[in-house]
């Protein structure tokens, strides 16, 4: 089957291997973030994903939080030799996304539709997945590379301080992205009769 959409994402993958090698600059590619995540859908139509785009120093300040609220976890020398490289890797791609959900968004939906209250917290989480995977598909097509990473709630105070994110931005994923230095590793599947069921 050959299909263009499912071509782009079949071909987009985990990258970890990422530099600064990137020929777009970070106007175009801020425009290309924000038409993704304007682009994606919500529940209601809420569009209460919220997005912090970091580039250069601001970037590498982001992993800089994230490295030394770790030390704070690390028990061993071994340990803390590993997590400094790989906050490392990250830093050495060319920006990072911090992807929010507004909470004042979904707590206006639960009192205009209390029916439907609990679900609201459960869709916004979709919400910023579709925005995450349509924004990852989007940076691909650019041929970046990218990986979704998840150090929050951690550096969630930091990251309200520095970049003054208002307090009802709830931070739920960030997408660090790059030149691609390095291969992909295979994806495997499991059995489609494990997974589906179809009936006609």
């Amino acid at each position: 089957m050959s299909n263009q959409f499912l071509d782009l994402i079949t071909k987009r993958r985990t990258v970890y291997a990422i530099g600064k090698n990137v020929s777009q600059s970070p106007e175009y590619l801020t425009d290309l973030i924000q038409n993704a995540i304007k682009q994606s859908p919500s529940s209601f139509n809420s569009q209460s994903s919220r997005a912090v785009i970091l580039f250069n120093g601001e970037h590498e300040k982001f992993w800089g939080f994230v490295a030394d609220k770790l030390k704070s976890y690390v028990k061993d020398e071994e340990s803390a030799a590993k997590t400094t490289a790989k906050m490392a890797s990250f830093a050495a791609g060319f920006g990072t996304i911090l992807f929010f959900e507004d909470q004042e968004v979904v707590k206006g939906l639960q009192a205009q539709f209390p029916s439907y209250a609990e679900n609201f917290p459960i869709w916004a989480e979709h919400s910023t997945a579709m925005a995450q995977f349509a924004t990852w598909t989007a940076l691909h097509t650019e041929g970046l590379g990218a990986s979704l990473q998840h150090y929050n709630p951690i550096v969630d105070e930091q990251v309200h301080a520095e970049w003054e994110v208002p307090t009802n931005w709830k931070l739920r994923a960030q997408l660090v992205f790059g030149s691609v230095e390095g291969e992909s590793r295979d994806k495997d599947y499991i059995s489609d009769l494990e997974r589906f069921k179809v009936f006609k």
